[in-house]
């Protein structure tokens, strides 16, 4: 694996950026002293380079009209589904926007789905239908991630949020390692920074540890719900956002003060914590920070 060093002069998330998966097993966390020396060299920010904080509040709709009412710094929206125009919009109010798209999943939704070699489809998502995941070692995947990123900012996105950079600890129907998954998931963080974006870190929580300085932010699913949020506290402690969403009904409804209890454990450990529809369609938001 090259080493790649390189120092990153953008206007990332314009001024004052800042304001406003899969079971771990025991050999994925004790990741070994050797990976961490292959991995490439993390970015070396200098003062142009302008990430969000660990108070940037945020909004997650990926389906449907964006509702673009809500007073927030950053909204995460889908790279295909939306257009150029909204993406400006958003901006002209004020507001970040990130982008959303699979980084190791095929969908056979999407516009260049016809790129993905059948070599490189595994087995279904659980849950997701049309959905496969994708072997990260093939080298077309990786060109295909690049025309993502490089669609992204086209489009004007701030930043980006690849999804289903887990594949290796769940039942993908490859072999591929922690140790590949890695490799790939700092591949896909510095080819968003070549392009001036930023770039977030979704699940992948057994690698926060050795990921966390090449990603600007996490993204978290059902931190609180699977007892995890631990484990994305690094993000925290190098002041940058955990962006978590929650779905459990008892969430939704509040009953018995579910959602109250909830959210004062993520306030105290400083999470941006969202209770959404599962579908990410603003039929409802709930925030912890509200």
């Amino acid at each position: 694996m090259k080493n790649l060093i390189f120092t990153i002069t953008i206007f990332l998330l314009l001024t004052g950026c800042g304001g406003g998966g899969g079971t771990d097993t025991t050999d994925d966390r004790q990741s070994s002293e050797s990976t961490r020396n292959t991995l490439p060299t993390p970015p070396e920010y200098n003062t142009t380079w302008c990430e969000p904080t660990t108070n940037t509040s945020w909004q997650w709709q990926l389906s449907k009209t964006i509702n673009s009412s809500y007073d927030v710094t950053v909204y995460d929206i889908d790279l295909f589904e939306t257009t150029k125009e909204t993406i400006q919009s958003l901006q002209d109010s004020g507001k970040k926007v990130i982008c959303y798209f699979s980084g190791g999943s095929f969908e056979d939704w999407r516009p260049d789905k016809a790129n993905f070699p059948i070599e490189a489809l595994g087995n279904n998502l659980d849950g997701w239908d049309g959905e496969k995941w994708l072997d990260i070692r093939n080298d077309k995947v990786k060109d295909i991630m690049k025309t993502r990123l490089d669609l992204a900012k086209t489009k004007g996105c701030n930043g980006v949020e690849p999804d289903n950079i887990d594949g290796y600890d769940n039942s993908s129907g490859f072999d591929f390692t922690a140790d590949d998954q890695l490799e790939y998931n700092t591949f896909i963080a510095n080819e968003a920074h070549k392009r001036g974006l930023s770039v977030g870190l979704k699940n992948d929580l057994a690698q926060v540890s050795l990921l966390e300085p090449y990603f600007d932010f996490s993204v978290s699913e059902e931190c609180f719900q699977n007892n995890e949020c631990e484990q994305l506290i690094p993000f925290i402690q190098s002041n940058k956002p955990v962006f978590n969403a929650e779905y459990k009904d008892s969430y939704v409804s509040n009953i018995n003060g579910a959602r109250d209890d909830m959210c004062q454990k993520s306030n105290e450990l400083k999470f941006q914590t969202l209770v959404l529809p599962l579908n990410l369609d603003d039929t409802f938001r709930y925030s912890c920070q509200e």
